[in-house]
């Protein structure tokens, strides 16, 4: 162990930053609390019939709105409105992101740059259309990203910092004599300025040194700024070992938003740790932006302010000028000793001092870097958000600070399913949001590297599927281009694409691509699924405490990420902070009582430091706290011997084991040593999931209670897209704890058709439902426990079968009844005691079409960039192939509608219906029967029930598919999309209608 360095007197470590949040917090979260709870009593038995059928534009998906800067045209702009209400989104974001335009020039920045007149004359137009079609318009804070605003310069206080070093080897006995040394790294273009904070000299220690890190011992580091004359010093090393200089320069970083310039004079990125940078954005808000009618519009349309990943990017450790007395008042001791072990080089470690106090310096650092972030940049911005009557969405994640803690301060915290490595990043920001007591965790959903106009639905909704069940309820698609830009090619302006010459990455979705004639049925499908995932209050089995609030890292909890989730277990992180908001209290063994009544608390290793098992003194007394209040806990790791996770101060870590002691102490508390027996521990605590599976699955929920209904959204998915092997179906018994005891029955929710029926097959045993789930890969059910006639249901308390050897058992406007797909004597046990027998004497076989007629539309470039010529063909096919394999459409794209005609016996019946399986078919699809639409049809499952539609004799049956557009752009600009593979879509089949019988039981 180290010598504990002295400590002044101040605030604890996290005092400060817990007295931020939760005084800026106070309002929202009562606010926001008392939403929750009222959603909570309220539940869908006192909202309108149509209440999943019909979701309101406020939770429908929306779109990132790329524009071009400020060369936008109102009356576009208008169009473009319309074009994504009339398409059932909800709203969209407008950022100016061009990385496809490689002459910057061609956007005249200096007249149509972003926040020019011809910018505002566009927000006006999108948010005065917005209002009349209802959709909700947000705005990013500035140019691309990170924020930044035109009128700063790197050399201003208000723009991003660095602190770059420069060092110098000095031998054992030898004296230096020469100028401060250089930072090792040049200055970025447009800084001018600089100045040097302090010179130290240390001396090496090689048992301190790792792979990469020059070893220091930290008692030598001297100060020797006051030596410093005219640039230059004079130092001789003492002769106890070799030596080296360490200079500090704090300067601007020079950075300016991605893919710029955006405006003119040039935008660049704000300092995000102090006042005045985001004063600099506010300011610039308030003088040039926010006209009186840009005020009055944002009212009427406005959503959100939205900030995106905070990527500040430098060779050199991120700084600010208040960082130093920021540092001092949070841990009682100067910054200054401490810099060696901080600064960077390429964002690597340069220097080292003994292992464990490099790692308590590091994590003070980073805290009060959170502290500054979390306070000067998310609270205030927020607050002048809700000053205009706005709310404030955002990123939080890109650097070392307290992401969870951002999330429960953010009126929206947001993730991304591109940056974001697996389901706990999701997990860690709904845990800040929750706690909090807000409702919207949204995702910046669909974009995939290289796969700009090759990107399918099929693909975008396996990827979210995953997400909804950690904990997303909001969907911002990637993206919506604006339509045109000079010089750009057909299909006109895509934000990335080309991308360094290449294929890019998210899709320009909209009237260009050809699956937009079923965009509809997608916003559907994702408005309802958002619907159920904001209704009422969260329900999360276990809270992981983190004592490291990073997010955007793929690191989870090591029993529930490996073991927890695929038996049933949800989980969400906690972090320091946290624990001070007013949710923070224990009600009935339950963590937040009103939330996400979590029920129990898990701590482990520090996965960011080590995972060395460390606790700061604040937050374990309130552990303490908590479990004395009844909070299960399960601790996995050395914690009766744990150190601080900063540097402690006087008896500090002594007083930290006392409390600990305490807290291993109560009944209710476990320590485990192998994270093998973190579910036996929970079990020996009483604790056991909502949702429970009798073998490990790749089943995913997400519980939700309003009032005495419980929904539990669940999903056929996995934990990152890059996990091998792939998700195969589950068809498995899914055991579901219900809020109400006996007087709820189970109902199944289509996201699909918004139809919501009674399940016809069920068992029950105390507080828990057994329902049997059937979900293809990335497919997902909404399954609700509610009282008898939610939903309209009119089969009231009707017995319900709880065993059958028929092949489905539902319930019927007119009461029970079974399907077979064979001929046979049936047998059903009602739950009343009673047995059903049923016989089906002939079921007709599955037909398979032999001929199709297909009708194509092929899209192909039209006189302009923004104009589409479609070719139509007609072609007769005896077997269905992917178009990739049909000479006249190898290189099409477009939509077609498939035809055939299947010839049904005499003695059809209104008893029989049949399945339409469709096999293979990419992208979108509809089914037409006998010239009746029906309604959208499961992507993922595509297998269609065309019962009542069908007759005795010939049945037209015509599928339309529409596909992406990478197959023409392949020919039509093999520069740029040439080394793309051509690819399979259209419906390849095979395809059966299988029949069924469907009798009623008496």
């Amino acid at each position: 162990m180290h010598k504990p360095i002295p400590r002044r007197d101040g605030m604890s470590r996290r005092a400060v930053l817990a007295a931020s949040l939760a005084a800026a917090s106070a309002t929202a979260l009562t606010a926001a609390g008392a939403t929750a709870s009222a959603a909570a009593l309220s539940g869908p038995q006192n909202l309108s019939g149509d209440w999943f059928a019909t979701t309101p534009r406020s939770v429908r998906p929306r779109f990132r709105w790329w524009w071009p800067d400020g060369l936008v045209d109102p009356v576009e702009i208008a169009r473009e409105i319309d074009q994504i209400a009339d398409a059932g989104f909800g709203g969209a974001e407008i950022a100016a992101v061009h990385h496809s335009i490689k002459d910057k020039s061609v956007l005249d920045t200096a007249h149509h740059g972003w926040g020019s007149a011809p910018w505002r004359d566009g927000v006006e137009a999108a948010l005065r259309q917005a209002a009349r079609r209802g959709l909700t318009v947000d705005l990013t804070l500035g140019p691309s990203w990170p924020a930044a605003v035109p009128g700063v310069t790197p050399d201003d206080e208000a723009a991003a910092q660095e602190l770059a070093h420069g060092r110098a080897s000095v031998a054992a006995g030898t004296t230096y004599r020469g100028p401060v040394p250089e930072p090792v790294h040049a200055a970025a273009p447009g800084v001018t300025r600089r100045t040097l904070l302090a010179v130290q000299a240390a001396r090496v220690e090689p048992a301190n040194a790792t792979r990469k890190e020059t070893g220091l011992d930290p008692s030598s580091v001297r100060d020797l700024t006051s030596t410093v004359r005219d640039g230059a010093l004079t130092w001789t090393a003492p002769a106890d070992g070799d030596w080296v200089l360490v200079s500090y320069w704090q300067r601007g970083s020079g950075q300016q938003p991605e893919s710029g310039p955006h405006s003119s004079p040039a935008a660049y990125v704000v300092d995000h740790f102090s006042p005045a940078g985001t004063e600099a954005v506010t300011g610039f808000w308030e003088r040039g932006l926010l006209t009186d009618t840009v005020r009055r519009l944002l009212r009427a349309a406005g959503g959100a302010f939205f900030e995106d990943s905070i990527e500040l990017e430098t060779d050199a450790l991120v700084w600010t000028s208040v960082l130093p007395a920021a540092f001092e008042k949070r841990t009682g001791r100067p910054l200054l000793p401490c810099l060696p072990v901080l600064v960077l080089d390429n964002s690597n470690q340069v220097f080292a001092f003994e292992a464990q106090l490099t790692r308590q310096i590091r994590h003070d650092f980073w805290a009060t870097v959170s502290h500054l972030f979390n306070t000067h940049h998310v609270t205030a911005l927020r607050d002048w958000a809700h000053s205009l009557g706005m709310e404030m969405r955002a990123q939080p994640y890109g650097l070392q600070t307290d992401s969870i803690a951002s999330a429960a301060i953010l009126d929206v915290p947001e993730g991304e399913s591109l940056g974001f490595k697996n389901l706990d990043d999701y997990r860690c920001l709904a845990g800040g949001r929750d706690m909090a007591g807000h409702t919207v965790l949204s995702c910046e959903s669909g974009a995939y590297n290289g796969s700009a106009y090759g990107t399918t639905w099929d693909r975008f909704l396996r990827t979210m599927g995953g997400a909804y069940a950690a904990g997303v309820n909001q969907t911002v698609v990637h993206g919506f281009s604006y339509a045109t830009a000079p010089g750009v090619a057909w299909p006109g302006f895509a934000a990335f694409s080309p991308y360094n010459g290449a294929s890019g990455y998210g899709e320009s979705w909209g009237p260009r691509q050809p699956t937009w004639r079923h965009a509809a049925d997608i916003a559907g499908y994702l408005g309802r699924v958002h619907q159920v995932l904001r209704t009422g209050a969260p329900r999360v089995d276990v809270a992981v405490f983190r004592q490291t609030g990073y997010t955007a890292t793929g690191i989870g909890a090591s029993w529930f990420t490996a073991t927890g989730v695929p038996l049933g277990w949800t989980h969400q992180f906690l972090s320091g902070p946290l624990l001070d908001l007013p949710s923070a209290r224990v009600e009935n063994g339950r963590l937040a009582p009103d939330g996400p009544a979590y029920k129990a608390l898990f701590v482990e290793g520090d996965f960011f430091y080590g995972s060395a098992p460390t606790l700061a003194l604040d937050d374990a007394r309130k552990l303490l706290g908590l479990a004395r209040a009844g909070l299960p806990v399960v601790l996995l790791g050395a914690f009766d011997q744990a150190p601080t996770p900063g540097v402690p101060g006087e008896g500090e870590t002594e007083r930290l084991r006392e409390v600990l002691a305490r807290l291993l102490a109560l009944p209710n508390v476990r320590r485990v040593t192998d994270r093998a027996a973190v579910g036996d521990a929970l079990a020996g605590l009483g604790v056991r999931p909502d949702a429970r599976y009798a073998t490990a699955s790749t089943l995913l929920n997400f519980h939700r209670v309003s009032g005495d209904t419980d929904f539990y959204y669940l999903c056929n998915g996995k934990h990152a897209e890059t996990v091998k092997p792939p998700v195969t179906a589950v068809d498995h018994d899914v055991t579901l704890r219900r809020t109400r005891r006996g007087a709820t029955v189970p109902y199944l929710l289509d996201p699909w058709t918004g139809r919501a029926g009674r399940i016809g097959r069920y068992t029950e045993e105390g507080d828990a439902v057994t329902v049997r789930v059937t979900l293809e890969p990335g497919q997902a059910a909404v399954v609700a426990l509610g009282r008898p006639g939610l939903f309209g249901d009119r089969n009231g308390k009707r017995p319900h079968a709880v065993d059958s050897d028929a092949d489905r058992v539902l319930f019927t406007d007119h009461g029970l009844a079974v399907r077979a797909s064979r001929a046979g004597t049936y047998t059903t046990r009602l739950s009343d005691g009673g047995t059903v027998t049923t016989t089906v004497a002939a079921v007709p076989p599955p037909v398979t079409p032999s001929q199709w007629r297909l009708d194509v539309e092929d899209f192909r470039p039209g006189a302009d960039a923004t104009s589409t010529d479609i070719v139509r063909r007609t072609l007769r096919l005896d077997t269905l192939l992917p178009w990739s394999q049909i000479p006249e459409l190898a290189d099409s794209a477009g939509v077609g509608r498939y035809r055939t005609t299947v010839e049904l016996p005499a003695d059809w019946t209104s008893a029989h219906g049949a399945h339409l399986e469709l096999g293979v078919v990419s992208d979108t699809f509809r089914v037409t029967v006998n010239g009746t639409r029906l309604a959208p049809a499961d992507r993922l499952d595509p297998v269609v029930d065309l019962g009542g539609h069908l007759r005795p004799g010939g049945n037209v049956i015509e599928v339309e598919v529409a596909t992406p557009l990478i197959n023409r752009l392949r020919v039509v600009q093999p520069s740029v999309f040439g080394a793309v593979a051509r690819q399979a879509f259209g419906l390849s089949g095979p395809v059966r209608l299988v029949p069924y019988v469907q009798r009623r039981l008496a």
